[in-house]
């Protein structure tokens, strides 16, 4: 029998846990893995951060985690810039997608302009909580 405790932050003891077995499965199954993470930030000339964008890149895939713009600078044309610098920074390389989820409330048709396609939506009774996977190939 094996106790399950629920962690408040992940240690280095965990993360190398987890960067070793990820990795090793990955080889296990003849897959490279190139596991990164990144985290692009937009900041003022004062260094004040206007806007994040975070995610990790494996497999064959980016995958963007969190893009938020601070609410006085929404619609300033910062998510398409952040969008860009992850898109700038993988491609070419190893990674041949980017994929990313968001809610019905957040960002779909942003990332629709920005060239995703919607690969699902998982609907629900609130439209705003309709759940939209979307992809843009990296070329």
């Amino acid at each position: 029998m094996c106790e399950i405790v629920r962690v408040s932050e992940i240690d280095d003891v965990i993360g190398d846990f987890l960067d070793t077995e990820f990795v090793e499965y990955g080889k296990q199954n003849g897959i490279d893995v190139d596991y990164e993470d990144f985290c692009f930030v937009a900041k003022d000339s004062d260094g004040a951060i206007l806007g994040v964008i975070t995610g990790h890149a494996y497999y064959n895939e980016v995958h963007v985690g969190d893009l938020i713009i601070g609410k006085n600078n929404r619609r300033a044309g910062l998510g398409s810039q952040l969008v860009k610098a992850v898109e700038d920074a993988f491609r070419g390389s190893y990674y041949d997608i980017v994929t990313l989820t968001t809610f019905g409330f957040q960002a779909p048709e942003f990332y629709k302009k920005l060239g995703f396609e919607i690969e699902f939506v998982r609907e629900q009774e609130d439209k705003k909580l309709n759940k939209y996977f979307l992809s843009k190939k990296l070329v």
